[in-house]
């Protein structure tokens, strides 16, 4: 509401937004809880552990890192403030690639040019083929259905 305070008055945009004028000044005066100042202070300690591991600490070894510092925290906002501020740890494992596109090939046409809607059963049907790893190896699935008013209204799957 502050940021369109210029172009639309207080009252109108609580009357909008269904809050009351008097709740809306009471949280923007309202000072921050202990719990989003204990959050703030975690976090800069979080970024600091992060950068001093060359950024490559995830949420489970800062929690370590924390937990030896004698920062009681759990695990999951360890990952809750990692998230909000933006930071990820390095992952190890290469992602698979399950794709080798012939750079030879001529790529197919989009017939559809993207419009995955139709009017009415059986006037488009679309297709994919996704794989699902399992302990015995990989499953291939392929999927196609019709997309009726933006439902999917029929479908069909195969495993091969």
């Amino acid at each position: 509401m502050t940021a369109n305070q210029a172009m639309f008055t207080i009252s109108t945009m609580s009357r909008t937004l269904g809050v009351s004028r008097s709740g809306y000044y009471a949280w923007r005066d309202r000072s921050p809880s202990a719990r989003s100042i204990a959050d703030a202070d975690l976090t800069a300690r979080i970024k600091t552990i992060h950068q001093a591991s060359r950024e490559i600490y995830g949420a489970p070894r800062i929690h370590a890192e924390l937990i030896d510092e004698g920062i009681h925290v759990g695990r999951k906002r360890v990952e809750r403030l990692m998230r909000a501020a933006g930071i990820v740890g390095v992952s190890r494992h290469k992602a698979a690639r399950t794709t080798f596109r012939d750079e030879r090939a001529r790529p197919a046409c989009d017939l559809v040019d993207r419009n995955f809607y139709a009017d009415e059963p059986d006037q488009l049907w679309v297709a994919d083929i996704t794989y699902v790893p399992t302990w015995a190896g990989f499953l291939y699935l392929a999927a196609c259905w019709t997309p009726s008013r933006g439902a999917l209204s029929a479908g069909r799957w195969a495993t091969i």
